[in-house]
């Protein structure tokens, strides 16, 4: 099967590369680093799996789901994140990706995974499945970022991982006044006051790592 692997990082698309590899039915025929590469190779090649990372330069990948699809349709969609399946997973899987992996899990559970998309299926990992159940039976708790929007969470996660406004309109390709605008609607939406308040509720959630905290 052929498989286009979207990330920013050079690092983890040779490393995905590396895994498939070994795989005797596996290949990466194509890779991008931004969301306008990946949507021009899907114009051009066909695939059979996508393996796609959510914070990506400009449009992040829950963003530009649809675009993948209109560009690909039918294109199985494996997002493939840092961040804890509790927290990301419903909304990719709302916006129309068909599984979810986070980047914790072994290798063995990627390829897994790519075989579960390439038959037709659907995969989410046994405690991500759990976690669904919860959700659709209507006994979970729901948590104060699951207010925000696709674009709000990809901000909060970046300045609860210490990033400056300025940093994360760098990365974003945002101006820094739309951030701080975004900055402000999160901390409302949330009932909290600064980022440091942000970045102890994103830790104690999993939602990012140990950060050094902006002062911004």
């Amino acid at each position: 099967m052929n498989i286009i692997v979207v990330d920013d990082h050079p690092v983890v698309r040779q490393g995905i590369c590396l895994i498939l590899a070994a795989e005797a039915d596996m290949q990466v025929t194509g890779q991008a680093g931004c969301m306008d590469e990946a949507l021009a190779l899907l114009r051009q090649q066909q695939f059979d799996v996508a393996v796609l990372d959510i914070n990506l330069p400009g449009r992040n990948g829950l963003e530009a789901l649809a675009d993948m699809q209109r560009a690909s349709p039918g294109l199985p969609i494996l997002v493939f994140s840092v961040h804890s399946e509790e927290h990301l997973a419903m909304r990719a899987l709302k916006n129309g990706a068909n599984g979810f992996l986070n980047k914790e899990h072994v290798p063995e559970e990627l390829v897994k995974a790519i075989r579960k998309l390439a038959q037709g299926g659907t995969y989410v990992s046994p405690r991500l499945a759990e976690w669904l159940a919860l959700e659709v039976s209507g006994r979970r708790r729901n948590l104060p970022h699951e207010c925000l929007s696709d674009r709000e969470y990809q901000v909060m996660c970046q300045l609860a991982s210490g990033k400056s406004v300025s940093q994360v309109a760098e990365s974003l390709h945002r101006s820094p006044n739309t951030i701080s605008t975004y900055r402000a609607r999160i901390l409302t939406k949330m009932g909290m006051r600064n980022n440091a308040e942000l970045t102890l509720y994103a830790i104690n959630n999993r939602l990012v790592s140990s950060p050094s905290v902006s002062s911004e």
